[in-house]
């Protein structure tokens, strides 16, 4: 039986939630009682209940607009999960081209700035906040062929503990959770030796599920988390070291 929190009143925002570990966040969440808005470019198929909201990360005004019309919607924005992502070409880092890392910084870094930005003036208001960031085992100790996509999720590591010391004293908590690879079409971007190398790394010998780190996920978002802020959570099947 999966652990519940009481997700009651209050409103979610999960980007990248029409699949993958977003999806997953949103079920968990939808399970707790939370009202939930979904931020995806194709945000079809979502569960009965949640608002979907077109829209691409990489575009700030786009972001803010989709925050304005939560809160304008939902009535508030409690809990920020930032899930939308891509693995990017598996590449030699010599063959990685200007374009293909652009991309990738774009969409995993620069769009999750954008909203963990968008919503802390509604959040410092409201005083409560809980902010969680998908980031990667990659970001911590690098992957091999993914030079792009290591270095931008490292970037939201510290993004995440900049902003989580920036906030302090205003009721948000903001924290990131590092999975190793997870069973998502993600994959699909990957060749099977990029995955088999991951793979390789885990102690548990095997791809994680999108349900594992909503599990993770669920309780950053809660109430029941209260004294982290800036940290990072790790989801890596006992890949992860430090």
């Amino acid at each position: 039986m999966s652990n519940a929190y009481d997700f009651a009143e209050r409103v979610a925002l999960v980007t990248g939630g029409a699949s993958g570990i977003g999806a997953a966040c949103v079920r968990r969440l939808l399970a707790g009682g939370a009202r939930v808005a979904v931020f995806d470019l194709d945000p079809r198929g979502l569960p009965e209940g949640v608002l979907g909201i077109a829209g691409d990360v990489t575009r700030s005004a786009e972001v803010d607009g989709a925050v304005a019309v939560v809160e304008r919607e939902l009535d508030r924005l409690d809990i920020l999960v930032c899930s939308a992502g891509i693995g990017g070409d598996s590449l030699h880092t010599d063959e990685v081209d200007d374009a293909e890392w652009r991309r990738v910084h774009a969409i995993n870094l620069d769009g999750t700035f954008y909203c963990n930005r968008a919503v802390i003036p509604g959040m410092r208001t409201r005083g409560y906040g809980r902010i969680v960031n998908i980031a990667s085992i990659a970001g911590k100790e690098g992957n091999p062929l993914a030079a792009a996509y290591s270095s931008s999720k490292a970037a939201v590591i510290g993004l995440t503990k900049a902003i989580g010391k920036d906030v302090i004293g205003t009721g948000i908590l903001v924290n990131c959770v590092a999975p190793a690879v997870i069973h998502t079409s993600i994959l699909d971007q990957l060749s099977q030796q990029h995955i088999d190398y991951m793979v390789s790394k885990i102690p548990l010998g095997r791809v994680g599920q999108p349900d594992e780190v909503a599990a993770l996920v669920a309780w950053l978002a809660s109430e029941d988390m209260s004294f982290s802020t800036g940290a990072t959570f790790d989801s890596s099947g006992g890949r992860a070291t430090f």
